[in-house]
């Protein structure tokens, strides 16, 4: 059943059928075939109780305020205010990317939204101002992926409702790694910058005067992302309250750089409408084919498999970090997720982790197949904002932080107090 079950997945999608509609098609042929009883009729009722769940209503509030702040132009005026602190170092302006990427995950919550923030508003000064175009764009594609990691994140509510795992715990354990990792994508820049300058372009300073009035636009962000993630880990909000009070803070930072029209409010609701739309789908979808698969006896199997392996934990976390690189190749991360956290997870808490620091393990590995071929969404989004140039140039200029996305994996095996020293601390 795993092999047809696998098969399956990759040859619809192979045919650009909808990912969504393609978990409802498995779950009718697991159904058909190798199920016993006719588990199909309960669709409707498996459907219904999986959507009418308050957590989920936190997805289009945090999408929404994600496309007021992109969308009403505070994301170029982040862009410009960290330019003038950033860019001094080794690398320039692609410190910037990470830094604006790193920021504007701290209220999107999706890292295709914020790549596709910052894209649009750094790659005309790359062309501008004559940077390495692989090494540019490549930290875009890399920095858009802390989207899912820095709280808050849809992706990590999505593992929470699946998993029945906290999601402030969860907000609070993807914290540390989140910024570990953009400090890290900086260094790599920085570095790679020293030993080849020309990758980087003009290193620029800027007048403290200058610097210091920058901070006017950064402020706003940061208290926003305070009342967010502090709302909910002091209990004054829920994840949705939380996300609810985010979009009325969006609203009033925009309102006040004077970005808030009824065309702008349009886009942003219409874009929204279209990523729930997207994202519930394919939730949906993977419920119900994980449902099949369980009533069919899928757990059953993969635990003989791992069972006759005769693997220790180690040896068991180590298979399911392969798994799921070589996973991420194929599949879109979202539907990846949903696919395998309900066979996976089980056995990994079976061998004793964590399901809150397995979360954060997840999301890292989730975040390399962000940025990895053939499927790598941030690759694509960050290519449709370049004006020239080939696909194969961001790829390369992302493989230096895919490899720091696997040694980070690798760290959180080794000290898993990375991910749980906050939650630890503070829970």
């Amino acid at each position: 059943m795993i092999g047809a079950v696998a098969a399956g997945l990759l040859g619809l999608l192979a045919l650009s059928i909808p990912v969504g509609i393609v978990l409802f098609l498995l779950g009718f042929g697991v159904d058909a075939f190798f199920s016993a009883f006719p588990l199909s009729r309960g669709l409707g009722n498996m459907v219904w109780s999986t959507s009418n769940n308050a957590t989920l209503i936190a997805i289009p509030f945090f999408v929404l305020l994600g496309e007021i702040l992109v969308r009403s132009g505070v994301a170029a005026r982040t862009y410009a205010a960290l330019d003038r602190w950033v860019s001094w170092l080794p690398g320039g302006l692609v410190h910037a990317n990470v830094a604006t990427a790193t920021m504007f995950s701290a209220t999107s919550g999706s890292s295709v939204a914020t790549a596709a923030t910052v894209a649009t508003v750094a790659m005309p000064q790359a062309e501008r101002l004559g940077y390495d175009p692989k090494l540019f764009s490549g930290a875009i594609a890399a920095g858009g992926t802390l989207g899912i990691m820095i709280p808050p994140s849809i992706n990590l509510i999505v593992y929470g409702f699946l998993t029945q795992t906290s999601i402030p715990q969860l907000f609070l354990a993807g914290l540390v790694p989140g910024l570990l990792l953009a400090l890290c994508f900086m260094a790599a820049v920085a570095a790679l910058c020293l030993v080849r300058p020309g990758l980087g372009g003009q290193r620029r300073t800027f007048p403290l005067g200058d610097m210091l009035r920058a901070l006017v636009d950064l402020v706003p962000i940061v208290l926003l992302f305070a009342v967010i993630v502090g709302s909910i880990y002091r209990g004054w909000a829920t994840p949705t309250e939380a996300a609810a009070v985010g979009v009325a803070g969006a609203l009033a930072i925009a309102a006040a750089f004077g970005g808030v029209t009824l065309s702008m409010l349009r886009q942003a609701l219409l874009g929204t409408v279209k990523v729930t739309a997207m994202i519930m789908l394919i939730v949906l979808g993977a419920s119900f084919l994980n449902f099949t698969l369980a009533s069919a006896g899928l757990g059953r199997e993969i635990d003989a498999v791992l069972d006759g392996l005769g693997l220790g934990p180690l040896g068991t976390i180590l298979v399911v970090v392969l798994l799921y690189i070589v996973l991420g190749f194929f599949i879109e991360t979202l539907s990846l997720m949903v696919v395998t956290i309900p066979i996976v997870v089980p056995i990994v808490v079976a061998q004793g982790y964590d399901p809150v620091w397995f979360g954060i393990l997840m999301i890292v590995l989730i975040e390399m197949a962000l940025i990895t071929p053939p499927v790598g969404l941030n690759l694509y989004v960050v290519q449709g904002a370049r004006r020239s140039g080939s696909l194969n140039e961001v790829m390369l200029g992302a493989v230096p932080f895919a490899l720091i996305m696997l040694l980070m994996a690798l760290a959180l095996i080794a000290f898993p107090g990375i991910a749980m020293w906050l939650p630890g601390a503070l829970g």
